[in-house]
């Protein structure tokens, strides 16, 4: 089920929401490739991000195309059309390699009972004593627990499998990475829940490379992890092991691996990631996203003048319509508006006095992961200001390149992939 395009063992993310950043972006891969490891790039933008910026994946493709061959990288690197359905793909087909199939909107809607039971008397595995080489204890369930799992997750598996058909059809057969996300749901699943959930991709035979459960804990858009690191830990492993046995048990991709959404920023987490790829020897697809639009607002800052300015009007802009940023992204992120500094606040600001509110550096006191939230969805303030942001960060390319760069090798690839 795995022939064709294949994704590398260890892959990242890296959104880029205005396109100008891919160079800097490869060039914290590189880093990565000169320490040993090789990381891959996907650019991921999402339909959404496209429609708010007003930009196009040919835009991302050509960025990304254009840093690779002045970089001269040889190693693979993707395109992700980021959380598509049916309705949005069309305009993705053309530049992108990488889909990750959104069914988030199927979660919990029942399937039809026909195919509920016909998936049931299809996998007599799932009933009864369930025992996953390399978690402890066997899980006991019984007809209705199976039964329950699909209501909630097969009408979802079935719309993915509508996807990838298209796919299919409009592509060609191997000549694109499919993921599956599923992480978008009330609660984790459990180890034997995600097997379930495989049965079906597999009977769906969609050769997924990558799936995305939903973990223990909040993934805010750009600050860390808040929840449990140890029960984090212990689910992160259990997956792990899930999908292993899933491989051998129904002939999914030897490559599977787990996909972290929302993963930039999650530092108290990266160990346990990077243990956990060690100790099972698989690889991960860590998704970094927006992290390096704010690293563009911070060269903006650091680089002061009027890069410092526009930073500003950003920020006063996004505290202005902060009810209208926020909503499309409620349940990803957590702001204190109490704790908000006033845009006449922030107009009195150093670069210095910018940055360290903004970088996430949990030991500067300055820090205020409130701010951070904010502006990580402000971006449409940004895009509304067309070439005059561009035209700022093409005349601070330096500065902000160095933090883009930095950023992603030091803060994410390094204690993920590297364990530093």
């Amino acid at each position: 089920m795995s022939d064709g395009l294949k994704l590398s063992k260890f892959s990242v993310g890296v959104g880029d929401r205005f396109a100008h950043q891919a160079k800097a972006q490869l060039a914290a891969c590189i880093l990565a490739a000169d320490a040993g490891v090789e990381v891959v790039p996907i650019w991921n933008k999402s339909n959404r991000e496209h429609v708010i910026i007003g930009s196009e994946p040919s835009q991302t493709r050509k960025a990304a195309d254009a840093a690779v061959k002045t970089l001269g990288w040889s190693k693979p690197y993707f395109l992700d059309a980021d959380h598509i359905n049916v309705k949005t793909v069309e305009k993705f087909l053309d530049s992108c390699d990488f889909f990750t199939l959104d069914v988030a909107d199927s979660i919990g809607q029942p399937a039809a009972p026909s195919d509920v039971a016909t998936f049931v008397r299809r996998h007599p595995e799932l009933v009864g004593t369930v025992a996953i080489p390399h978690i402890a204890e066997p899980v006991k369930t019984d007809k209705a627990f199976v039964e329950g799992v699909a209501n909630k997750f097969l009408a979802a598996v079935q719309h993915a499998g509508v996807i990838y058909r298209l796919l299919v059809e409009k592509k060609g057969t191997g000549t694109f990475v499919p993921e599956v996300s599923m992480d978008e749901t009330d609660l984790p699943q459990t180890p034997v829940e995600l097997l379930i959930i495989l049965a079906a991709i597999a009977d769906e035979r969609i050769p997924i490379q990558t799936i995305a459960p939903k973990f223990t804990g909040r993934f805010n858009k750009g600050v860390d992890y808040v929840g449990d690191v140890a029960q984090f830990r212990k689910e992160f492993e259990d997956d792990l092991a899930a999908i292993k046995f899933a491989v051998k048990t129904y002939g999914l991709p030897e490559n599977l691996k787990l996909s972290v959404h929302s993963g930039s920023d999650k530092f108290s987490i990266y160990r346990a990631i990077h243990e956990a790829m060690k100790t099972f020897d698989v690889g991960v697809h860590l998704k970094t996203a927006g992290t390096t639009w704010l690293e563009e607002l911070i060269g903006l800052a650091e680089a002061g003048g009027t890069g410092l300015e526009i930073a500003k009007e950003i920020y006063a802009e996004a505290y202005a319509h902060s009810e209208e940023l926020c909503a499309p992204y409620a349940t990803v992120i957590d702001i204190d508006p109490t704790k908000l500094p006033t845009p006449d606040e922030v107009k009195g600001w150093t670069s210095e006095q910018y940055t360290s509110a903004l970088r996430h550096d949990q030991s500067n006191k300055a820090y205020n992961q409130n701010l951070r939230q904010l502006l990580h969805v402000g971006f449409k303030v940004a895009a509304k200001m067309g070439d005059r942001y561009l035209k700022a960060l093409e005349a601070n390319e330096e500065v902000v390149a160095r933090n883009v760069t930095t950023n992603l090798f030091e803060r994410h690839i390094k204690p993920v992939f590297l364990g530093l």
